[in-house]
């Protein structure tokens, strides 16, 4: 059984939804990345995605369009990324990582190439923002060969006729983008939500995690009960941002900051069903 599906497994177990916040690889630099994966992990996160720094990331609001300009001008690359994973592995073999990015550094990096490497690094997931069902075919056989899931995104868009197609070759959970819109602005409601999740349960038994738009412990809250993961990214990361020092460097109080605000996401999902 794969880490991501182990994981949702236990959750079932726990009778809870879970967590899954966000890391923008080399932001502001490589050492407080790690930092913040390996306090992520020890502070009760589930599962924990990590954007892939690209120069035109489309879906993704100012918050995260800032932080890859951080973790680009910090050296970020693809090669370094899966790098990063492989050192969180070294200390982790628990906690399942998902990368979330765009198609272009993948084909510049070489497919073949990125899905061997990204499993030998011990990535469990891939989230590619730009790539459409139909133009999948690039990438997922590899990345089954691989036994890495392709986690397929899904929005109040998406036409039922649609969805049992996005979702037919999907594995590990669903990313359900409960908003029209970019990253880090509204966030749906539980009457959204109600509406929106039964029509996604309907076509696929994998797990449905919603994100873009869920910044608090009480809207956290509220996902968890009606999905089984919530995942935050924005709000952590404007969290970091707003403590860079005059040279863009977070200091580790900085860096405890944004990990008490994991914390209390944790105890907002785990407590939201009573």
């Amino acid at each position: 059984m794969s880490r991501i599906a182990a994981t949702f497994a236990r959750l079932k177990r726990e009778g809870r939804a879970g967590l899954i916040p966000f890391v923008e690889a080399f932001d502001p630099d490589r050492a407080t990345s790690l930092a913040l994966l390996a306090g992520m992990a020890a502070s009760g996160a589930d599962i924990i995605e990590i954007g892939m720094p690209f120069t035109d990331p489309m879906a993704d609001g100012p918050t995260i369009q800032l932080a890859g300009r951080r973790a680009l001008r910090a050296g970020a690359t693809l090669a370094g990324t899966l790098d990063l994973v492989r050192e969180f592995r070294a200390a982790d073999d628990t906690v399942p990582l998902v990368l979330m990015g765009y198609l272009n550094p993948i084909l510049s990096y070489g497919v073949e190439r990125f899905a061997a490497d990204a499993a030998n690094a011990g990535v469990d997931g891939v989230i590619i923002v730009d790539m459409p069902t139909e133009e999948s075919d690039i990438l997922l056989p590899l990345l089954r060969e691989q036994k890495i899931d392709l986690i397929r995104l899904v929005a109040p868009t998406t036409s039922d006729e649609r969805l049992p197609m996005v979702l037919k070759d999907s594995s590990g959970f669903v990313y359900y983008v409960s908003i029209t819109g970019i990253t880090g602005t509204r966030t749906a409601s539980a009457e959204e939500l109600a509406r929106d999740i039964p029509r996604i349960r309907a076509v696929t038994d994998l797990p449905i995690a919603v994100g873009f738009g869920v910044r608090t412990p009480e809207q956290a809250a509220i996902v968890a009960r009606h999905a089984d993961a919530a995942v935050v990214a924005s709000a952590l990361i404007d969290k970091m941002a707003r403590g860079l020092d005059q040279a863009g460097h977070a200091s580790s109080a900085v860096i405890d900051g944004v990990l008490d605000d994991v914390a209390a996401l944790v105890s907002g999902v785990r407590n939201a069903r009573g």
